[in-house]
């Protein structure tokens, strides 16, 4: 077998080798063949000296002679038909080859010679297709997934049991290493005796044909779309002829099923770590607590997926100063709401259906998937269906559940970060300006429903939906191919809401933190307000600053809390009005000069004046330096740092997103720009976009996956 297919390999072009064990055994299984055919074994009731008579003919390119009538016995595909044909019969094994691989080149939108949505008549007048959306490229397989398809057929027939000469397998890492992809179309496959139809276009490849279009990326790194014929002879790979059986090893197999969903899956485990990364990200942004994550829930409950998970989390949340310890005291919740407390029940069973995934996927990806295959060993050739993909089905319908399952739980968290009535103080929208005057972020809620929406509908199975097929012969297909198709969607989407949950929650994080800097700034001032007011109004109670500060400072933090939807103006007077009954409590027996009404009137609007210089401040200087890290852990910290210092998506304010049409608005920009502001122009969803292609490209899962290695126990 060939190395581990690996995600490298197919989007990153490292070349394909071919061991010389396994070259050593395609050619025994050559020499096994010819002597179980030396030794009279019927072969679907044919008798094997004649199909040798026949192997050797064709091997010296002269006419086929067959001692028997054709329409007595023969092995399926060698020489008789196929599937619901298999009853027929033909001496020219060839063009047996031929014919199956060239009508199962039933594609929309492969032709080599359509390039453009515009077709031009012979009287020069062009017309456009209707729907412009479904050009020819959208009727295709992405380049990576035929790299895959092509390298998982390679990787089964090395293992010598598909009766194909050495000249198939080198041809086809030719392909890859010469990057000759051929352009396969999109739909057409029910994965039932394989991919038939999409494997036929890499037969056709291999074939030289100039009915098949493929894109050719020449050593000069240019890509260019042009027929198989004229991309092998510019490639210097030969064309081959395809011998009796070769046909049907190509196309036959769940090699294009197999590597979609592969690439599939490993774009879900990555998402699958980012997901536990933003969970701690969301305890911190939402003053959660690590409780949750404790090791104790593991061990009293010990399912593998809730350990790694709730281990992982609970790592990523060490060293932060945002987590809390509510002892229940006050009226706060004793513990965190549902999408941040259950994180890692909601996610271990996800962890462990990937995992059985990823293990079906490794043995389909590294199993031999034609028919019939030759057990060399004991010189048999056996017809069997190991072509059915419902391995793969299985294995991509429980990855876009998952993928649903991981949707959800971050859905939720961000729409609790956006909500004042959850997100534990925030402002509403996340809004670094006055909540009356900014929404950025409510947008961002109605985008992650709407993708949340799609995933739900996205986790419906396809292999329900499976349709007798082929003369009643493909009774039961797998649709592998449709749910690998389905389940890349689902990873698409999931990708942009792994995005805008990032986004949001980097945003919160500069505002649990700008808050908390102002709490810290405030106190003190506080403090020495409300002792200045006592000493000059209540001589006689310069003892009892302290616990009535304590029982002012608490009720202050609760209404902060509860205020958060309020302008900061009117937010700190109607704050400082509530609090005054705490302070009447204290004072009312001490009253000795004066009345209580001035006095906490007079204590209420000094207090309320200094809470918000104290804020305006604090905000002012925050929005220009806006740095959390030092506040969060270790995990956190790192993404959070990934998405301000190298992607620089900033503390978002109105000015980043200010569309400057005119050139006050430029000027205004250049001289009081925060940072992160773009003359040029920005819009929310183009800041999600930078987060959306780092994960794209994998720059973003590189310190996500240093993460995952770091919290992994000694």
């Amino acid at each position: 077998m060939l190395p581990k297919v690996s995600n490298l390999r197919v989007r990153y072009r490292i070349p394909v080798d071919i061991p010389s064990a396994c070259l050593d055994a395609v050619v025994a299984t050559s020499v096994a063949l010819q002597a179980s055919l030396n030794e009279g074994q019927i072969i679907y009731g044919r008798s094997v000296s004649d199909v040798l008579c026949l192997n050797v003919k064709i091997s010296d390119q002269e006419p086929c002679h067959i001692c028997e009538d054709p329409s007595s016995h023969g092995d399926v595909g060698v020489n008789t038909g196929f599937g619901g044909s298999a009853d027929s019969r033909t001496k020219q094994l060839e063009e047996l080859q031929r014919t199956l691989i060239r009508e199962l080149h039933y594609g929309i939108g492969t032709s080599p010679h359509s390039k453009e949505d515009v077709t031009k008549k012979a009287d020069g007048t062009r017309t456009r297709k209707l729907i412009t959306g479904s050009s020819s490229r959208n009727q295709l397989l992405p380049e990576d997934w035929v790299r895959a398809s092509i390298l998982v057929r390679l990787n089964s027939l090395v293992s010598g049991r598909s009766g194909v000469r050495d000249v198939i397998v080198e041809t086809l890492s030719q392909l890859l290493n010469r990057n000759v992809v051929p352009k396969i179309p999109l739909r057409g496959s029910i994965s039932a005796s394989g991919d038939l139809s999409p494997l036929s276009y890499v037969a056709g490849t291999i074939q030289g044909k100039s009915t098949i279009g493929v894109r050719y990326g020449s050593e000069s790194g240019t890509c260019n779309e042009m027929t198989a014929e004229k991309a092998l002879a510019e490639a210097k790979i030969l064309p081959v002829t395809l011998t009796a059986k070769e046909g049907l090893a190509v196309v036959n197999g769940t090699a294009v099923s197999a590597g979609v969903a592969g690439l599939a899956l490993w774009e879900t485990h990555n998402l699958a770590v980012m997901s536990q990364l933003l969970t701690a990200m969301a305890v911190e942004a939402l003053s959660g607590t690590d409780e949750s994550f404790d090791p104790v829930f593991g061990r009293v409950r010990p399912h593998p997926g809730q350990i790694d998970c709730s281990n992982n989390i609970y790592r990523f949340l060490e060293g932060s100063k945002l987590v809390h310890h509510n002892d229940g005291n006050n009226d706060a919740l004793r513990q965190d709401r549902y999408s941040i407390r259950t994180a890692s029940q909601w996610l271990g069973p996800v962890l462990e259906d990937l995992l059985l995934a990823h293990q079906q996927m490794h043995i389909e990806m590294n199993s031999v998937t034609d028919n019939p295959i030759f057990d060399a060993d004991n010189h048999r050739i056996l017809h069997g269906g190991n072509f059915q993909a419902k391995t793969v089905t299985s294995a991509t319908e429980k990855v876009r559940q998952s993928i649903q399952t991981i949707g959800h739980m971050l859905f939720v968290q961000c729409t609790e970060m956006i909500n004042p009535s959850t997100n534990g103080g925030l402002p509403p929208n996340l809004t670094v300006e006055d909540p009356s005057t900014s929404f950025v972020m409510k947008a961002v809620d109605i985008m992650t429903a709407a993708l949340q929406s799609e995933l739900g509908f996205l986790a419906n199975p396809v292999g329900s939906h499976v349709q007798t097929a082929e003369m009643g012969n493909q009774s039961l297909n797998s649709l592998a191919l449709i749910s690998a198709r389905y389940t890349h969607t689902a990873v698409e989407v999931l990708t942009e809401l792994t995005a805008a949950h990032l986004f949001a929650v980097c945003q919160a994080l500069d505002l649990r933190v700008m808050n908390l800097l102002f709490l810290q700034d405030l106190e003190p001032r506080l403090l020495g307000t409300t002792s200045k007011m006592v000493d000059q109004h209540l001589p006689d109670a310069s003892g009892l600053v302290l616990p009535m500060f304590e029982e002012l400072w608490s009720a202050f933090l609760k209404r902060f809390d509860e205020t958060a939807v309020l302008d900061a103006e009117c937010r700190f007077i109607r704050i400082m009005d509530s609090l005054q009954p705490v302070l009447l409590r204290h004072i009312v027996d001490k009253q000795t000069s004066g009345s209580l009404a001035y006095t906490t009137k007079t204590w209420s609007e000094i207090c309320a004046s200094l809470c918000l210089q104290s804020f305006a401040a604090t905000r002012e200087d925050y929005v220009q330096h806006a740095d959390a890290s030092s506040y969060l852990g270790t995990a956190s910290g790192r993404i959070y740092h990934f998405v301000r210092e190298i992607l620089k998506v900033p503390f978002l304010q109105s000015a980043h997103i200010r569309t400057p049409h005119s050139e006050r608005l430029v000027a205004e920009c250049d001289t009081e720009r925060p940072q992160g502001c773009n003359p040029e122009s920005n819009t929310v969803g183009s800041y999600i976009a930078t987060i959306h292609n780092a994960l794209l490209d994998g720059r973003l899962y590189r310190p996500a996956l240093e993460c995952l290695q770091n919290a992994q126990p000694n």
